[in-house]
């Protein structure tokens, strides 16, 4: 009697839960089956997004520029001068005391150089229309073929017409009315533009010396995992130490040039011998254009100074090799394999930051690209952009 009623149980047993583990069969296999089947979730990125994307930066870029023209300036300011602050940090000074002293120290020179170079370069400014045409008088005179050309222009513009139209166009002289309000205020608007950006930079400069790094921890807190706040730490100070570097070094060259350049053409016996090193200094730090426009500028005053073509071809050909002796060895030597960038790169980024932002972004040209170039070398998707960076 007790078998039967096991059996009966066991019976009972089996026809309850094997319908539900028939069940649960039938609802989770059909499951495993659609997430087998479903393809996994890709995003894909197309040529035509990366373009529009690239070209709304760049409309961005052009349209912030008074928004972000100064924050970029700060930044690389910032990095340049941070190691100074650390140093100082080191000896105990608190980093807004620190940030305070060396943007006061730093505004007292540059005004200080505004102050004694302004006046020779204002005259100089005030005499351009007479420097002009006494500039091309002396080239007619060193280069009679160029005269004989501009003659002959004006003979070939003058064919076909009749001695009374030639005396007719004598007689008639332009009347050219001069507007001084207008170029006074562009001038002004010029000038107060100048000074607000000038002041919003040296605030923002400020204020990134004295927060110290609390946008670099910022960073690393919201990264996720420990490789990513490593991978940011590591970018950062590799970027801010490249720049710093790269920086103090080409100032301490530029300014061994100008220095060089303002001896030289002291003892050459040119005007304002200070006043033209200073600027050759400031010109070398653009790439390419810089230089040429040295030379240029130091063509024109040495052909004003001096009454013989070989004497006045002295002051460009001066600079003329203390460049290259710069650009060839001393450069080289100081800055090392770390910013050996291509030089088309380079000329590329000069052609587009001058044309975004204009002189700051000339400037600014190359340690953006020095930036670009540690950020692709840390990541490891970029390296092919790294190594069209690289020379």
């Amino acid at each position: 009697m007790n078998s039967l009623e096991n059996e009966h149980v066991n019976v009972e047993a089996n026809s309850t839960f094997r319908p539900i583990a028939a069940g649960v069969d039938r609802t989770i296999e059909p499951a495993a089956e659609a997430d087998q089947s479903s393809p996994a979730l890709v995003v894909k990125t197309t040529p035509a997004q990366i373009v529009l994307v690239a070209l709304g930066v760049i409309a961005f870029l052009y349209l912030a520029r008074p928004v972000v023209l100064p924050v970029f300036l700060a930044c690389i300011a910032g990095m340049t001068l941070k190691p100074l602050i650390r140093w100082l940090s080191y000896c105990h000074v608190p980093p807004a005391i620190s940030a305070a002293a060396v943007l006061c120290l730093l505004a007292a020179a540059i005004g200080i150089g505004f102050f004694q170079l302004g006046r020779p370069a204002l005259s100089w400014i005030n005499g351009a229309p007479q420097h002009m045409t006494e500039l091309r008088q002396r080239v007619q005179k060193i280069f009679p073929r160029f005269r004989r050309f501009g003659q002959a222009a004006a003979a070939v513009n003058d064919l076909g017409a009749t001695e009374e139209e030639k005396a007719e166009a004598e007689k008639k002289t332009p009347t050219v009315e001069i507007k001084e309000t207008r170029g006074t205020s562009s001038i002004l608007n010029w000038t107060g533009t100048l000074l607000v950006g000038i002041g919003e930079t040296l605030v923002l400069v400020y204020l990134l010396l004295a927060s110290g790094d609390l946008f670099l921890q910022k960073l690393v807190h919201v990264m996720p995992t420990l490789s990513d706040k490593k991978r940011a730490v590591e970018i950062s100070h590799e970027i801010q130490q490249n720049i710093s570097n790269y920086l103090f070094s080409v100032s301490l060259i530029n300014i061994g040039l100008g220095i060089a350049v303002s001896a030289g053409l002291y003892f050459m016996g040119v005007p304002n011998a200070v006043m033209w090193g200073t600027l050759a200094a400031v010109l070398n730090f653009v790439p390419y254009f810089g230089p040429v426009a040295g030379v240029m500028l130091l063509a024109s005053v040495g052909l004003l100074t001096f009454d013989r073509l070989w004497q006045g071809l002295l002051p460009p050909g001066w600079y003329l090799l203390l460049h290259l002796l710069e650009a060839n060895f001393i450069t080289p030597v100081l800055l090392g394999r770390r910013f050996t960038l291509n030089p088309v790169v380079i000329f590329v980024s000069l052609i587009f930051w001058t044309w975004l932002w204009g002189v700051p972004g000339a400037l600014l040209s190359v340690p953006i690209l020095v930036s670009i170039k540690v950020v692709c070398d840390r990541v490891p998707t970029l390296s092919s952009v790294s190594e069209l960076l690289t020379r």
